[in-house]
């Protein structure tokens, strides 16, 4: 009777940590502004050099297969990539923030007729700087099955 008690009290405990979030507060806020700031700097205002060195971490780990680790190689991709496209940018929908994990959905687009991609980019934020990128993107078709949209 005893152990089916504790049993039932470790359960409650454990459910209720998970209700809670962990890392919500200050420091997910901070990093939320960290990452909105720099995603402006580079994505719309296309600030590569300043973006890069204001918010990213020398040693940056890059998860997105086209770009090879590290803040040089962005620096220069992203260089790269606006020589070539110099009208793209991004509308951001929603940034969410847990801990050091900072997690952006927009829709980037090519140039002003570009239906776009829906994009999220997530990123971990430690000592104030981005240190390490993943992200998904899924081109914005021209008929959907529904009529939610993408963002």
């Amino acid at each position: 009777m005893k152990s089916s008690r504790l049993l039932a009290a470790v359960l409650c405990a454990g459910l209720g940590a998970l209700a809670t979030p962990a890392f919500a507060g200050p420091a997910s806020d901070a990093n939320k502004q960290l990452v909105r700031d720099a995603i402006t700097m580079l994505f719309i205002d296309h600030k590569v050099d300043q973006a890069v060195d204001t918010y990213f971490a020398p040693d940056y780990i890059q998860h997105n297969p086209l770009v090879p680790t590290g803040s040089a190689p962005m620096r220069a991709f992203f260089k790269q990539f606006y020589a070539g496209n110099p009208t793209s940018t991004i509308v951001i929908s929603h940034i969410i923030a847990d801990g050091d994990l900072v997690a952006v959905h927009y829709n980037g687009k090519m140039n002003a007729q570009d239906r776009g991609s829906a994009v999220v980019d997530i990123f971990r934020v430690a000592n104030g700087k981005i240190v390490e990128h993943w992200d998904v993107y899924e081109p914005v078709p021209e008929k959907a099955a529904n009529a939610n949209g993408m963002f």
